[in-house]
């Protein structure tokens, strides 16, 4: 079973921070472990008081629901009872947020924890945080909901299709 280092943290902090830098935005990063629990936030400075907070629930998001924040939004704009009961359960530690800027972390095929950024736009955050990942060798595949072994922009075939038919 993999873990997420405090040094691994650091380097994905780092990273997103030099890259929102880049891009001229002030944001605040955070990264927690496969169990939602932080492993470091940074704020950068500028960056408006709430991100902090907004970027955690996006790290515990894409950590405890073990996928991206963009492929959860249709299922809670589906379900928005069901999203709202989520951050109400007695072990929910923050609210769940289905946003860009809320991505999973992953190596080796295994969910080893989350990263939130906050404090650009919706696609601003998740740029910064998907090119971050990647720079660093983590995986930004994840199976569709409910299609074992699939990952996301793929389609199934029927068995129909297969066959030419």
């Amino acid at each position: 079973m993999s873990t997420l280092t405090l040094d691994a943290a650091e380097e994905i902090m780092a990273a997103a921070l030099e890259r929102a830098r880049s891009l001229g935005k002030a944001v605040s990063v955070a990264v927690v472990d496969a169990g939602g629990f932080v492993v470091g936030v940074r704020r950068c400075d500028g960056a408006r008081p709430l991100t902090p907070d907004i970027a955690r629930a996006k790290a515990y998001t894409a950590a405890v629901m073990q996928r991206p924040g963009t492929m959860l939004k249709k299922w809670q704009e589906s379900q928005p009872v069901f999203f709202a009961q989520l951050s109400q359960l007695p072990g929910a530690a923050l609210p769940i947020m289905a946003a860009e800027g809320s991505v999973t972390i992953k190596k080796d095929g295994e969910v080893v924890g989350g990263l939130g950024i906050a404090g650009g736009t919706a696609d601003e955050d998740q740029r910064v945080a998907d090119e971050v990942l990647a720079s660093l060798g983590y995986e930004l595949e994840f199976a569709a909901w409910g299609v074992a072994g699939q990952a996301r922009g793929e389609h199934a075939k029927s068995p129909n299709t297969e066959k030419g038919a």
